[in-house]
């Protein structure tokens, strides 16, 4: 009987790390551009996450070049436990001339970067 309980440790710890990251990685749902001036675009992005609270939640989306050099950063200051998806816009994103297309990607605070990024192509500027 004793070596029953010799993996009840480690089945509790699998166990805890599973719920822990139960909400996964975000996932972008949507993006809206519009690039109403010569060199500049605004997005509308629509992401999915299963925000448990403070200590697991979608905290920023991000859109990058296809080099993957950051060109805006959306930060989210709280959860949205309640709210899902949600959309949160970013205005006055410089874009370089010539750029056709951009992607956008979302993090949080327990997994870091993941989930489904979406390519976007840009409207004739």
């Amino acid at each position: 009987m004793k070596g029953t309980y010799t993996y009840l440790p480690m089945l509790l710890a699998g166990l805890l790390a599973a719920i822990e990251s139960f909400a996964g990685n975000p996932d972008i749902v949507d993006v809206k551009a519009a690039c109403p001036e010569k060199g500049y675009c605004n997005f509308s992005v629509t992401l999915s996450h299963a925000d448990e609270g403070w200590d697991h939640y979608a905290d920023r989306w991000e859109v990058l070049d296809p080099d993957g050099e950051i060109l805006g950063t959306r930060t989210l200051l709280h959860p949205h436990v309640h709210e899902q998806p949600f959309t949160r816009s970013l205005s006055q994103i410089a874009i370089p001339d010539g750029l056709e297309r951009v992607f956008v990607r979302a993090h949080d605070s327990v997994h870091g970067y993941g989930g489904k990024k979406i390519e976007v192509q840009l409207p004739s500027r």
